[in-house]
């Protein structure tokens, strides 16, 4: 954007007006200096209209954003957001900070958002569980998810990766399910908790193939991770990160990748769908909200400020590093893309019968 001039009679690009001198008389000399007065508050008009004056809010961002998570400090979550925070920061030569506001399943997240001004200086970093919180809670949640907030972009997604114990002697999903329907209800699968997303990852992978399997949640996916290690735990989805040190160690084996296409960091491991369960694919995402009623013109700018974050390499590699993937989007796309998250969920919240205090 060129910087505002301030134009005036001598500026370049303008030809000086003269008014020569008359030599027709007193009335003549007197017309001209009506015309050159008349012209010389023509070119005092310009210069005031098009010289510098502050915008009201002088420009987006005009100030800190802050970047508010619902998980605390050190979850995938978390490491994401401030892992933006610098690169916004940098593209917008203004502070990004992040705001931890654990608990209530993302409500007490969601309430700070929908109480912040809508100018696009309080945004909030979600995952999945933004619309695992809708299917599961609806009307019980404090705010709407819908209406009170503005989707500006999605930024990542993370594969669920199915894993089991080498000792299950199971080696492929078609493995799995054989096993499974020779013990109707007699195989466990685990999780980090009723109602987040690795549960209902393991609930959809149970309704596409029919199987009966005991779901046995956890306070966190390491605990899970370790039942399904030494064998006490038939087999559970996870994000990559909590898993990758005991895949690349041998003490679980990965199967199948929940992610409709298979993951660049686990290449040789085959989605769900390709393992025989056509159809099936659930990837854990990251997102941005802002405030309902934010201007659309910000909403944009915020989004390709985190476009261009998630495009860099510094951060396509940091990412990749932890078994994400960058994934920007439009604010139309965004938007599409949750409302149909939460019609899937509520289905699966349906159908499963899954029931939160």
């Amino acid at each position: 954007m060129c910087p505002d001039r301030t134009i005036t009679a001598a500026s370049p690009g303008l030809v000086p007006v003269s008014v020569p001198r008359s030599r027709k008389g007193p009335d003549m000399q007197r017309s001209h200096s009506r015309i050159a007065k008349a012209l010389s508050g023509v070119l005092l008009g310009i210069a005031i209209g098009l010289s510098p004056t502050p915008a009201p809010s002088q420009g987006y961002p005009s100030r800190t954003v802050r970047i508010v998570v619902p998980l605390s400090p050190g979850s995938q979550t978390d490491l994401l957001a401030r892992m933006l925070a610098q690169t916004m920061a940098a593209g917008w030569d203004q502070p990004v900070i992040v705001e931890n506001h654990p608990g209530g399943a993302g409500q007490l997240a969601g309430k700070v958002l929908v109480s912040a001004a809508p100018d696009g200086h309080t945004l909030m970093l979600h995952s999945d569980g933004y619309a695992v919180s809708a299917a599961l809670y609806g009307a019980r949640l404090p705010y709407d998810t819908l209406r009170d907030f503005a989707r500006v972009s999605l930024v990542a997604t993370s594969p669920s990766v199915l894993v089991v114990s080498p000792r299950l002697n199971v080696r492929s999903v078609a493995e799995l399910i054989a096993l499974a329907k020779t013990k109707p209800g007699g195989l466990t699968f685990g999780s980090a908790g009723i109602g987040g997303g690795i549960h209902f990852t393991g609930e959809m992978f149970r309704l596409a193939t029919g199987i009966d399997a005991v779901h046995v949640p956890f306070k966190g996916m390491p605990e899970a991770i370790t039942e399904t290690m030494t064998g006490r735990l038939d087999y559970t989805f996870s994000s990559l990160q909590p898993a990758w040190p005991y895949l690349r160690d041998g003490k679980l084996l990965a199967i199948a990748v929940g992610s409709p296409q298979r993951s660049p960091v686990l290449p040789d491991v085959p989605t769900v769908a390709e393992g025989g369960v056509p159809g099936f694919g659930y990837e854990l995402w990251f997102g941005v909200f802002a405030p309902a009623r934010t201007p659309a013109s910000v909403v944009q700018q915020i989004n390709r400020e985190l476009v261009r974050s998630v495009s860099l390499p510094e951060v396509k590699d940091r990412l990749l590093a932890q078994g994400v993937l960058p994934r920007g989007s439009t604010a139309e796309e965004f938007d599409a893309f949750v409302r149909a998250e939460i019609a899937k969920l509520s289905e699966v919240v349906k159908t499963a019968g899954i029931k939160v205090d």
